[in-house]
């Protein structure tokens, strides 16, 4: 649900939770040799995709409510969810050794995370479609699949520099099948083909994919950090940060 809830949350990415819960590596697996040893699949893939569209679908009328009215309380507990999983993150990246050389990926993955934080108000809703056709909502799956399964990406701000965040976050919260049904099949088909990707890069070059990944991560603590003065709210906001941060932190001392 969490991962679900990160792919419809305005600058935050499901990719990044899924890395933070320690789940990402064997989730590309999984999906990417879905049909290998397929019982077993389902019994993993079956409870996360589950939760995956639960937090989408149910969680998009919260997630709209919580950043119109309380959006920097949100983003400093997910600030501190992100900070509190980066130990955990490098162990994990760390796992076949390290080398210099990862990074370079790392540094370049954190500076184009940053660059979209940068553009992000110039491009918001530079185009307007308030009815999107067939094909167009399929994109918008492929574009939603695209955030969730890659570390880093926000695939709301995508959606929101096409204009379609707004019209497609009313048809999710309103269950609406005319635009579940094509999304839908775009998110699966954007899971399924760069889960294909990631594993095949996981498995050729590990160290340099989970040095990306990390890069992505930590570009997005800085994306999604509040405008906010300083004050009663600020104060709140570093309560919040440090309450996501032992959470995220304790989760990850955790034996898997």
């Amino acid at each position: 649900m969490i991962i679900g809830i990160g792919a419809v949350a305005p600058g935050v990415s499901g990719g990044t939770f899924a890395v933070m819960l320690g789940v990402y590596d064997k989730l590309t697996a999984a999906i990417a040799n879905v049909f290998h040893n397929f019982k077993r699949k389902v019994v993993v893939l079956f409870p996360l995709g589950l939760g995956i569209v639960a937090g989408v679908l149910s969680f998009s009328r919260i997630m709209q409510y919580l950043f119109e009215y309380h959006e920097a309380s949100v983003k400093f507990l997910f600030i501190g969810l992100m900070v509190g999983t980066i130990p955990s993150v490098i162990k994990d990246a760390n796992k076949k050794g390290f080398r210099n050389i990862y990074l370079i990926p790392c540094i370049t993955a954190f500076l184009i995370t940053v660059a979209f934080t940068i553009l992000e108000d110039k491009v918001i809703n530079v185009i307007s479609e308030n009815n999107p056709s067939l094909v167009a909502l399929v994109i918008y799956g492929v574009i939603i699949g695209f955030g969730t399964i890659v570390p880093g990406v926000s695939s709301s701000f995508i959606l929101m520099y096409i204009g379609a965040y707004e019209n497609l976050l009313d048809g999710l919260v309103n269950l609406d099948p005319m635009v579940i049904m094509p999304v839908g099949m775009g998110f699966g088909l954007s899971i399924l083909l760069f889960a294909k990707l990631i594993d095949f890069l996981f498995k050729k070059a590990y160290g340099l994919t989970y040095y990306t990944v990390l890069g992505f991560v930590l570009g997005s603590i800085i994306s999604i950090f509040p405008k906010i003065e300083f004050g009663i709210q600020l104060i709140f906001g570093i309560v919040y940060c440090l309450i996501g941060f032992f959470l995220s932190f304790l989760l990850g001392q955790r034996d898997k």
